[in-house]
């Protein structure tokens, strides 16, 4: 589903890292939706940086360039190996030579020196065994190409977990863990380095989030629309609206009744990416309490950042797609016959051992088996 393989999907790991960034993003797109914009003003450059240890079939350092939720870079650092994976992203490097070095020596020399001393201290101050352990970074901009306003991040998540964050307005680090006051203190005094992440967060990465976007502009602001389906694994299960084949990411995708939008029994699921860098989404409608007249009243409604019209699909029986078959009556007496036929055998099969043993020990004589009554039934 992802079009990555092993050692790519290992930079999606560490789920929290961006739980505070896709509520901020999913506010925005409600605002964006209820607007109506006519394109997409918001972009977005991450880096995303994972160093593990424990994990044989992952590297252990792997970096990546996300803009707008599309994968452009990838460096495997254990290979000293990087991936470009698209033609306008070619040009970039093409016409930016040192562009493409920085990104070199970041992924094979100094970011992979320092996330590995950095998780082997982690994993000491953790006071943890040697097992499997993740430290990520993620850091960039966001950058509205209308307003021109940029918000820089950077982000730290150890084993799935926040760890630490720089905050731009008060140039401080502020610790998720108490294992990390003692880098944040370090961080704190050290002003150079504050320096550095403050320009690098307002200046340098807004200025290549530009350049990609300038670039990559046909593929980056196109707009496609999915295709919705309903799904039900069986007649008890929710019935699940899917839209998939979507772009951009911004999009919404809800259950309404009568008009109105659920927020009960309802449960929605995350924007992920398909291979070929469209998206899909689902949304879960538990139908237990609802009688089969009043489906008529629910539809499930998609919207695509941009664009006006929505995409309804209505609760229709004859619209639900699933595996599961029901039994039939004849399926009933086919499944009856088969078990009848095989305890037929079965007693067929224990009549015959029955016979042969019979035939090789022969009954014991009426005296034996009184002697052998009275051994096991003796009398009190």
């Amino acid at each position: 589903m992802w079009g990555l393989n092993n050692s790519e999907q290992l930079i999606q790991l560490g789920p929290s890292l961006t739980r505070l960034h896709q509520i901020k993003m999913r506010a925005l797109l409600l605002l964006l939706l209820f607007c109506h914009v006519s394109s997409p003003v918001i972009h977005s450059l991450k880096y995303i940086t994972t160093a593990s240890s424990g994990l044989p079939d992952f590297p252990e350092f792997v970096a990546a360039a996300v803009v707008d939720e599309n994968l452009v870079l990838y460096c495997d650092g254990s290979k000293k190996m990087i991936k470009v994976k698209h033609d306008w992203v070619k040009k970039v490097y093409d016409n930016d030579p040192n562009h493409l070095e920085e990104y070199k020596r970041a992924c094979f020399e100094w970011l992979q020196t320092h996330f590995k001393a950095t998780i082997n201290s982690l994993i000491q101050r953790f006071n943890q065994s040697r097992g499997v352990h993740i430290l990520q970074r993620m850091v960039g901009c966001e950058w509205d190409d209308v307003t021109g306003e940029v918000i820089g991040f950077n982000q730290y998540g150890y084993d799935g977990e926040d760890f630490m964050s720089f905050d731009l307005k008060t140039e401080t680090w502020n610790a998720s863990k108490p294992q990390a006051v003692l880098t944040k203190l370090k961080w704190d005094a050290d002003k150079t380095r504050m320096k550095f992440n403050q320009h690098y967060l307002t200046v340098i990465y807004p200025d290549w989030l530009k350049k990609y976007v300038a670039y990559g502009r046909s593929s980056l602001l196109r707009t496609d629309l999915p295709s919705v389906s309903l799904l039900q694994k069986t007649p008890s299960s929710p019935v699940s609206c899917l839209a998939t084949g979507f772009y951009p990411h911004r999009a919404s995708l809800v259950w309404r009744k009568d008009g109105e939008e659920l927020h009960e029994e309802v449960d929605h699921g995350e924007i992920l990416p398909n291979h070929d860098g469209t998206f899909q989404m689902s949304v879960d409608l538990n139908l237990s309490s609802v009688t089969p007249e009043d489906w008529t009243r629910y539809d499930c409604v998609f919207q695509l950042s941009g664009v006006k019209e929505e995409i309804i699909t209505k609760l229709e029986k004859d619209r639900i797609r699933t595996n599961w078959v029901e039994p039939s009556n004849m399926t009933v007496l086919v499944t009856a016959a088969v078990v009848v036929l095989a305890l037929i055998l079965i007693g067929a099969a224990g009549f015959i051992v029955y016979k042969k043993k019979k035939a090789i020990n022969p009954p014991s004589s009426p005296d034996n088996s009184t002697e052998l009554s009275e051994q096991l039934n003796p009398e009190t």
